[in-house]
């Protein structure tokens, strides 16, 4: 009996986790290229019971013995970078990515001594806007201020009355709104990473991935993949559309489906733990 209480409890803390990333994907579900998460399970532990030679009967084709487990423990929880469905804003500063690609940003944060710096970050999320950058021009940023990093690693300046348009491999030209027929001018290219393997990113927060602390390059190049602007062919084709979002890549029906089966799990063990719960007292309360 105590064996299928700690099998139980063992089992309803690695369903709590799923329960917590159901729940984060399903609060998601209308977040700009959010990605949701996926976890893996595997057994913590199984024995193999021996049963007495009286249990074998004529006819039977299976071993003497039965399988004990020890409950389940969650492995890994991966990010799965899956195409949402893309949606037309007609806005400037609205990009979506097609393919497994990234926006890099410039997160900004403390060192040890106290004074910022800025450190790259990804996401997927191209809801942009132009905001001032004090000399005259604005500069494109995200929606929490963060700065866009170009293939040079600086932010990309827009000066004021030229209209930003972005091509596929992520070129921005600007055309004069003043002057129509103007010839545009090169204001710069967004910086595009291809993802190689998802699995290594970390998730920060805010719709942000980051590489792990103390990462070499080496190692880097094994994980995102820098593009330069190549917008690449097939099926490792990365490339920008003006104009539009990319919506999360949760589906709602697949989401609660999975919360109901888990609650069901849930509920399972904790009733095979009331169940013990219960033997044990009637033995407690048993009298020669």
């Amino acid at each position: 009996m105590n064996n299928s209480m700690i099998n139980s409890s063992v089992s309803m803390h690695s369903l709590q986790q799923k329960l917590d990333i159901l729940s984060n994907n399903i609060a998601n579900v209308n977040t700009n290229g959010f990605k949701k998460k996926e976890a893996s399970f595997e057994d913590v532990l199984t024995n193999v019971q021996a049963q007495p030679e009286g249990f074998r009967s004529q006819g039977r084709f299976s071993p003497l013995g039965f399988n004990q487990g020890w409950g389940s423990r969650l492995v890994q929880i991966q990010t799965n970078l899956a195409q949402g469905p893309i949606q037309s804003t007609g806005n400037l500063t609205d990009f979506a990515i097609q393919g497994e690609g990234l926006f890099e940003v410039s997160v900004s944060k403390l060192d040890e001594n106290g004074n910022p710096v800025f450190q790259p970050a990804w996401t997927r999320n191209g809801a942009f806007s132009l905001t001032p950058d004090g000399n005259g021009g604005t500069v494109l940023t995200t929606k929490e201020g963060r700065f866009i990093t170009g293939t040079d690693g600086n932010p990309i300046h827009v000066p004021v009355g030229y209209r930003p348009s972005v091509e596929k491999d992520g070129t921005i030209q600007g055309y004069n709104e003043q002057d129509p027929a103007a010839a545009p001018i090169r204001l710069g290219q967004i910086k595009l990473v291809r993802v190689v393997r998802p699995q290594l990113l970390e998730d920060v927060g805010e719709n942000l991935y980051a590489l792990p602390a103390g990462i070499t390059a080496e190692e880097k190049a094994n994980i995102l993949q820098d593009l330069n602007g190549v917008a690449g062919t097939g099926a490792n084709r990365v490339s920008l559309m003006q104009g539009f979002l990319e919506q999360s890549n949760v589906t709602l029906s697949d989401e609660m489906t999975d919360l109901v089966i888990v609650q069901r799990a849930l509920q399972l063990n904790s009733r095979a733990i009331t169940s013990s719960d219960q033997m044990m007292g009637m033995a407690n309360n048993l009298r020669a």
